[in-house]
């Protein structure tokens, strides 16, 4: 047969994502595309002597998930390096922090990160004592899973010159003891950044080392697209993406979004001569209006319960007054998309007023603007996403920890909008699903599972936390498919399996349209195919 499939699935139960056939049995791959979805009958006649042919066994087929939210290097370092996310008291961080040292060699830099003192059984931050006696000339950098807080022993502080004399950064705070006014090691937000730094960068083969662990990680949970924040760290980033894209190596594909007060870059990698092409995308940008609630840092209308001194913190990017708007509405009239990250419902507000301006000067186009995590909101500004058609770009996996601690910072009262997905939806705002990996972990199903129960990780909310505001599974899976496509400017191509589009699709242990709601984090990925190559199949 001439025209005979490349690779043939039938006898499965997929589900497209597309409203005039939501159901189908199989479907036919001819190069990076699907060719034919429907009933085994018919696809069966497209296979010929060299096509491969994959019996489902009745196991459901979606598309690849698409993330929304990742750091996907950042992730793929810490892969590499010391997790403490499952750490849940002090005596565990040490513990885990001298044996990554034992193992390092003298002259390395501990890195990592992952913890959480929001889920420990006693919840102090950690203080650099905890860890000098045995790291004493070692600098050790470690993360928050949040991001928004790093942890430093003695000596990385000396290596970035902060001491008691040291002034908080515009948008960032040295956390100091209350009696000494000597730093603790705890750095919030902008602060992180000068030790950051400071740090040796990472060299070319250890970049390319963490780029291929986040893309098999990806694969194993079943995504074959990320929206990545990417930064350009003297161009280092950058340079691995483009490493795999010339050599072909990219496995997932990537839409990369650097920050906003760097916009021109973008347009010079343009005129230097990089073009998209189906596996890296230049993303637009990425912008931060404030901090995170965790942080204590996420900018409110209202001083937060238990810190009635502070209303949070406004990022670096958003001073002086006007910059912002100023550099989004130039980045705007260039052709850019943008995405801006925005926690507290005053972030959240200010940023739709900025959006708004910059419509109104710059004139209607298909622009898309994002809120990244659009976390808490006033219910007035839900309405005026939907009416400005701002996208949330939201990571539903956040509930289940936040919604543990959320309540002492804000509130019950302020609460009742938080990850507001189920009013997101109904007012009418395109809804697109993602982690924030490494924040938390790369699993779509754990997402799934958490925006349809709101379950959150203490076991106290066992109807939900919010309950009003779960999702049904199928827009759980569409935000996670579909809406992430859509986020992208990519639903023509992917986000849902029909003839034509890019054949990226997942086959699953389990149909989670059916199994109870409970065993949903039991689903593990079978096989993952992107751009028509199986790029990983389960082999337990």
């Amino acid at each position: 047969m001439t025209n005979a499939a490349d690779w043939l699935l039938y006898n499965a139960r997929i589900w497209t994502g597309e409203a005039e056939q939501p159901w189908a049995q199989a479907l036919a791959v001819r190069g990076e595309r699907i060719v034919a979805v429907g009933a085994d009958e018919e696809i069966k006649k497209l296979a010929g002597l060299k096509t491969s042919c994959v019996d489902a066994g009745g196991k459901l087929v979606l598309p690849g998930f698409i993330d929304n939210h990742t750091h996907f290097l950042i992730g793929g370092f810490q892969l590499l390096s010391l997790d403490l996310r499952t750490v849940t008291c002090k005596e565990e961080f040490i513990a885990a922090v001298r044996q990554r040292a034992a193992e390092l060699p003298s002259d390395a830099v501990l890195g990592g990160g992952g913890w959480s003192n929001d889920q420990w059984t006693q919840t102090d931050l950690p203080h650099r004592s905890w860890v000098d006696s045995f790291t004493r000339e070692r600098p050790v950098f470690l993360h928050r899973s949040d991001l928004h807080i790093a942890f430093a022993n003695s000596a990385a502080l000396r290596l970035a010159g902060i001491d008691k004399n040291s002034p908080d950064p515009v948008g960032g705070q040295i956390l100091r003891d209350e009696d000494t006014g000597e730093p603790t090691g705890i750095l919030k937000d902008n602060a992180v950044k000068l030790l950051q730094e400071k740090l040796p960068a990472p060299s070319p083969e250890e970049y390319d080392q963490a780029l291929q662990a986040a893309m098999d990680c990806a694969l194993r949970s079943g995504v074959t697209s990320v929206q990545d924040v990417t930064a350009w760290r003297d161009w280092l980033d950058w340079e691995c993406l483009l490493r795999f894209q010339k050599k072909q190596a990219l496995a997932v594909r990537i839409y990369a979004r650097t920050q906003i007060h760097e916009w021109e870059k973008q347009l010079q990698l343009r005129q230097d001569g990089f073009a998209d092409d189906a596996w890296l995308r230049l993303g637009g940008l990425k912008g931060f209006v404030d901090g995170s609630l965790g942080s204590g840092t996420a900018y409110m209308c209202e001083p937060y319960d238990d810190a009635p001194e502070t209303c949070g913190l406004l990022t670096e990017q958003m001073l002086p007054e006007g910059i912002m708007k100023e550099r989004l509405a130039a980045a705007d009239r260039a052709g850019l998309a943008a995405s801006l990250h925005a926690i507290g419902d005053k972030a959240n507000q200010l940023l739709l007023d900025i959006f708004e301006e910059v419509e109104a000067e710059n004139g209607p186009r298909d622009r898309r603007f994002r809120i990244e995590h659009a976390q808490h909101l006033r219910r007035e500004d839900i309405g005026r996403m939907a009416r400005l058609g701002v996208l949330a770009s939201v990571q539903p996996g956040h509930v289940a920890d936040d919604g543990c601690w959320a309540e002492k910072r804000i509130g019950a009262e302020r609460c009742r909008t938080t990850y507001a997905f189920r009013s997101l939806l109904e007012a009418g705002v395109p809804l697109s699903f993602g982690t924030d990996w490494p924040v938390v972990p790369l699993d779509p199903f754990q997402g799934i599972y958490t925006a349809v129960t709101r379950r959150t990780l203490d076991g106290k909310h066992p109807e939900g936390w919010v309950p009003e505001e779960k999702l049904t599974l199928e827009d759980a899976v569409r935000a996670y498919t579909l809406g992430g496509a859509y986020a992208e400017f990519g639903e023509q191509e992917k986000g849902s399996l029909k003839a034509e589009k890019l054949a990226d699709l997942i086959m699953v242990s389990q149909d989670v349209f059916q199994v109870p709601v409970d065993e949903l984090p039991k689903t593990k990925v079978l096989l993952t195919m992107v751009g028509g190559q199986v790029r990983y199949k389960n082999k337990d």
